[in-house]
């Protein structure tokens, strides 16, 4: 039972400490970019720049402070980007993508990432959703075969 309590306690204190941090945080907002350069290299078919740009990616979720965002949160962050950058097809990191895109919705949603609009794309070909700094839909779950498949589901500014 205490364990339970101790459990909703420290839930609670990383909730109100979330929100009592600045919007916007540089190692955050270079978080994006990172994510960006992961979403560029699939839409290009690029399995080799995908596993860089995840690498790096990885550097910067381990910059980043537990008070900013939560060990939790960073460490799923860091799983799925450790899957993407040690996948050799884009067909392996794509699948991983999935879930990366799904948790920078989350985090974009609670941080400002960019002083310009992110975007929320969707292809229902591949039943996903990913991250754009432009409106123009460059798929990153089919690359070359359907590059402008999907559409605009939202716009967080």
């Amino acid at each position: 039972m205490k364990k339970y309590i101790i459990t909703a306690v420290f839930s609670v204190f990383s909730i109100l400490s979330l929100s009592a941090q600045s919007k916007t945080d540089a190692r955050v907002s270079k978080l994006y970019q990172n994510y960006i350069s992961i979403k560029a290299a699939l839409s290009a078919d690029d399995a080799d720049k995908a596993s860089k740009a995840a690498a790096e990616f990885i550097k910067t979720a381990s910059a980043i402070d537990y008070k900013v965002l939560s060990e939790g949160n960073l460490n799923i962050l860091r799983k799925d980007a450790s899957i993407i950058s040690e996948a050799r097809t884009v067909d392996a990191q794509r699948e991983t993508f999935f879930n990366l895109s799904d948790n920078m919705i989350a985090l974009t949603k609670q941080f400002k990432l960019s002083d310009k609009p992110v975007f929320v794309q969707y292809c229902p070909m591949a039943d996903g959703s990913w991250l754009s700094n432009e409106k123009q839909i460059v798929n990153p779950y089919y690359g070359s075969k359907m590059l402008s498949c999907g559409s605009v589901k939202s716009e967080i500014k």
